[in-house]
């Protein structure tokens, strides 16, 4: 992988490294959150830079980096160039990104918790709180309610559930699987917008 960018204001560079893992989430950079985590140098200035592969793909948009120094330390992440082609599509096509959003409060399912809901194993997100109006109050969703898929897609933890709400468009049907009273139901429910923090 080569890393593209200007740190330090010090004019073009190129660096170059690997990609150390996909899909890296949890690491309170922002709400949504599915980086490519590479050892190419990123520094500050580097960010909105390119991440190509040798044959100049364009694979991520350089984002951040993990430094207790301000400098690189070989931990960087990108966007994926697919999540950064739909955000600019959305721009072009509406002025703005939308996400889609369902109107819950999520908690991680830990295994004491899953045993404790008579699961084999830990799947899912727990419902922790369900927005009176909101698309899952609407749909039927209740508090302690398990959510393990959306449009079939697994809900792996918080973070993948709250990427793939966020991947539906507002006004689409959809389909939520959930975990109640020991039995999976399939709950039919309508995607909201995801309101602007202002707008709370």
């Amino acid at each position: 992988m080569l890393a593209i960018g200007n740190p330090f204001g010090v004019g073009q560079t190129v660096t170059m490294g690997i990609v150390s893992a996909l899909g890296r989430s949890h690491l309170g950079l922002s709400t949504f959150e599915n980086f490519i985590q590479t050892d190419a140098a990123i520094n500050p200035g580097n960010s909105g830079g390119a991440l190509i592969d040798t044959s100049g793909n364009l694979v991520g948009i350089n984002s951040a980096i993990y430094s207790r120094s301000g400098g690189s330390m070989g931990i960087g992440f990108a966007i994926p160039s697919s999540v950064a082609r739909q955000v600019m599509e959305q721009i072009i096509t509406s002025g703005t990104v939308t996400r889609g959003w369902i109107g819950v409060e999520v908690q991680e399912l830990s295994a004491e918790l899953a045993e404790s809901f008579k699961m084999s194993r830990p799947e899912g997100t727990i419902i922790a709180g369900v927005l009176r109006g909101g698309p899952a109050d609407r749909a039927g969703i209740r508090l302690g309610d398990i959510l393990t898929h959306v449009d079939g897609g697994k809900v792996a933890d918080t973070a993948s559930m709250l990427n793939l709400i966020a991947g539906l468009k507002p006004g689409q049907a959809a389909v939520l699987t959930i975990y109640r009273d020991g039995e999976p139901k399939q709950v039919p429910i309508v995607v909201g917008k995801r309101p602007h923090p202002r707008d709370k």
